[in-house]
C-alpha cells in the first residue's frame, strides 16, 4: 500500500510539473490565452479534444501508479510494465496527449504559434522515446516489452485493444 501511496504522490507532483509545464505554462507563455477570432465549430473541436486529451493523460498517470507501482518520471519508473487501458492501444498515449492538448489550445485560441510549438515538442517526444525510454524498458522488461512493442504501435493507435498473451 505504501507504494502506491509514494507513486501516486510521485506521479501527482511529475503531472504537474511535466505535462503542467509542455501543454499549460509554456502555451500560456506563447499566447497569454489570448483568443483570436476563430471558426466556431474549430473551437468546438478543440474543446473536445482538449477533453479527450486530459482525460487520456490523467488515465496514464493513474494506470503508472495502479498496474506500474511507480510514476512516469525517469527518477521514479514503474517496477512493472504498463500495458493496460490506453497502453493497449499505442504505447505513447501520454506523449500524444500532451500533443492533443497543445493542439486543443490552438483550435480554441485560434493562435497559430501553437501547431509550431507542437511540431518542435513531437520531435522532442519521438528523440526522448527513441534514444531514452525505449533502451530502458528494454533493458528493464527484456523480451515482454519485446512483445508489447512488437503488437502495439508506438504512435498511431491500433483499432482494436492489444490483449497481453496469458502468463503460464
Amino acid at each position: 500500500m505504501r507504494n502506491r501511496v509514494v507513486a501516486a504522490a510521485g506521479s501527482a507532483g511529475f503531472f504537474v510539473l511535466a505535462p503542467g509545464i509542455v501543454a499549460g505554462l509554456i502555451p500560456w507563455l506563447l499566447t497569454r490565452w489570448d483568443a483570436e477570432p476563430i471558426w466556431l465549430p474549430l473551437r468546438v473541436i478543440g474543446w473536445i479534444l482538449l477533453a479527450a486529451a486530459l482525460a487520456v493523460l490523467i488515465s496514464a498517470f493513474v494506470r503508472f501508479v495502479a498496474e506500474g507501482l511507480g510514476t512516469p518520471a525517469p527518477i521514479a519508473p514503474p517496477e512493472r510494465l504498463v500495458v493496460g487501458g490506453f497502453y493497449r492501444y499505442v504505447r505513447n498515449p501520454m506523449y500524444l496527449a500532451v500533443l492533443s492538448t497543445i493542439i486543443g489550445q490552438a483550435l480554441i485560441l485560434g493562435q497559430w504559434i501553437l501547431p509550431l510549438y507542437a511540431v518542435i515538442v513531437s520531435a522532442a517526444f519521438y528523440a526522448m522515446v527513441r534514444w531514452h525510454e525505449e533502451p530502458v524498458l528494454r533493458r528493464n522488461f527484456g523480451s515482454q516489452y519485446e512483445v508489447y512493442k512488437a503488437a502495439v504501435p508506438g504512435w498511431l493507435p491500433r483499432i482494436r485493444p492489444w490483449q497481453p498473451p496469458k502468463s503460464a
